[in-house]
């Protein structure tokens, strides 16, 4: 699971890692084994804590075996236990990854899909939040763009100019959302009395992709264990005289593809077996 596979990263950075669920911790202790969990998982067997943070979801009825259960939820705190970021999800089946969170957040140094591309005045440095993906889960792609000194490129914004832009092929297997340019810097051209926004030495893009549902996932599932995400970045850069002529790179980000553990608890640990 992604928490588990990313624990070591998490803690390079200083940040711990616990879990909150429903279940007993008979079923949390047999999961855990089975997965060779390495981090906390708490138990909050009458949702106690869960209600009392306001995510218990009320839409489940008190006849359903998953009553009880939490909106996936995750919490960033300090040192000193304060909540400084939230991610919610109002559907279980949809989910951003804690790797994907962190690394839009707060800087996280992407490590996972590393990508290398050298173009025309520019280096290319491609990077995913995971490795490996699942159905409904909402990771991050980032692409760094690193210019030679004196070089800049446009960013969006520019009336005159071709600003960099990141495009990804659109798939039934995964959605993709807008891409997230960083505030550039506002560059005046002397030479023709014109000020315009750029990007300057490195910059990082971000943008979020969700993977598709089960019933599309499936199917693809059975036939590779593979995930590639295609697109293009275009750019115009420049120097202190020269404008040079817009170039299209291509990049990509090939991840692996994993069914969801859909494993049940033995019958005697399920919750309709508690009462």
């Amino acid at each position: 699971m992604e928490l588990n596979d990313n624990l070591e990263s998490l803690r390079k950075q200083g940040l711990g890692l616990a879990a909150v669920s429903y279940d007993s911790p008979a079923v949390l202790r047999h999961f855990a084994g089975r997965q060779k969990i390495r981090f906390p998982m708490l138990s909050d067997v009458d949702s106690k804590v869960i209600r009392e943070f306001g995510i218990f979801n009320e839409s489940i009825p008190k006849s359903n075996p998953f009553f009880g259960i939490p909106y996936p939820v995750t919490y960033v705190t300090d040192r000193n236990g304060k909540i400084v970021s939230k991610y919610f999800e109002d559907d279980y089946r949809q989910r951003q990854t804690l790797s994907g969170a962190l690394m839009k957040d707060y800087g996280v140094a992407p490590s996972a899909v590393p990508g290398e591309v050298r173009a025309k005045h520019v280096l290319l440095r491609t990077a995913a939040s995971t490795s490996t993906v699942r159905s409904g889960q909402r990771i991050m792609l980032s692409v760094e763009v690193t210019m030679a000194k004196k070089l800049h490129v446009y960013a969006p914004g520019t009336a005159n100019y071709i600003p960099v832009e990141w495009k990804l092929n659109e798939a039934a297997t995964y959605q993709v959302f807008d891409a997230v340019y960083p505030p550039a810097r506002t560059l005046h051209l002397a030479a023709i009395n014109e000020s315009v926004p750029v990007y300057e030495n490195k910059v990082r893009l971000v943008r979020d992709v969700m993977i598709a549902p089960d019933n599309v996932i499936a199917p693809v599932l059975a036939k590779q264990k593979e995930l590639t995400i295609e697109g293009t970045l275009r750019y115009q850069a420049c120097d202190e005289r020269i404008c040079y002529p817009p170039e299209t790179v291509p990049v990509k980000w090939t991840l692996g593809l994993e069914a969801h553990d859909r494993t049940r608890v033995p019958a005697d640990l399920r919750r309709g077996a508690l009462k």
